[in-house]
């Protein structure tokens, strides 16, 4: 399963590739937390492959004003904000961050209440937790995933992404107990030029994965 070249075909081959790096987990019941809506997909395949549990966590990232594209910074869903060291308040001002936060809180509250009714959140203290996204770019949502986390007192905390930037990889390694990237190419633009196919997931599909399994 390590023979494969960039781009990723799709976010099925990105969790097989990802289930095998981590077949070291079978029979152990992690619990796989996907970053919605994008990782979903890839934590259901992890969460079959693995002999799981398959749950979200909640964060979203702050874009910036000047480009909704970049993360100035990302929230949980009880309100830790981080904002990334590059965070420039002459393009960015606080207002406006504060204003997003607002926003992605309001975002993230309704979909709770949406995923409760596919399950109820799953237990975290003292088991064998990974974080998948499907990709890293700036860092700052899998950052805020992590800390939220790891406040949960998991006994392991693992960070799993198919692709990441290099430098992105280099800022959440201390967030995480192990970390799985299958590609960390330097000329790293952007997640979704790493996939061949690369949909957009709707609410539905992550409410029929959550309830799957």
């Amino acid at each position: 399963m390590d023979d494969f070249e960039l781009p990723l075909e799709d976010r099925a081959q990105a969790a097989e590739l990802l289930a095998a790096k981590l077949s070291g987990l079978r029979g152990k019941h992690p619990l796989i937390l996907a970053i919605p809506r994008g990782a979903v997909p890839i934590g259901r395949i992890l969460a079959d492959r693995l002999q799981g549990e398959l749950d979200v966590v909640l964060v979203r990232k702050i874009p910036s004003a000047i480009d909704p594209e970049l993360a100035v910074g990302a929230v949980d869903e009880i309100g830790n904000r981080t904002l990334a060291p590059y965070f420039d308040r002459t393009r960015t001002s606080m207002e406006w961050v504060e204003m997003q936060t607002k926003e992605q809180l309001a975002l993230m509250a309704r979909r709770r209440a949406s995923y409760g009714q596919a399950r109820p959140p799953a237990a975290i203290a003292g088991r064998i937790v990974v974080i998948v996204d499907d990709g890293l770019a700036t860092g700052s949502t899998m950052a805020a995933a992590l800390r939220s986390v790891r406040a949960r007192q998991p006994a392991r905390l693992i960070a799993a992404v198919p692709v990441a930037a290099p430098d992105s990889l280099e800022a959440i390694a201390p967030l995480a107990d192990e970390i799985i990237a299958l590609a960390t190419p330097m000329n790293f633009t952007s997640v979704s030029r790493l996939y061949r196919s690369f949909p957009q997931v709707e609410e539905d599909e992550v409410l029929r994965l959550l309830r799957t399994g």
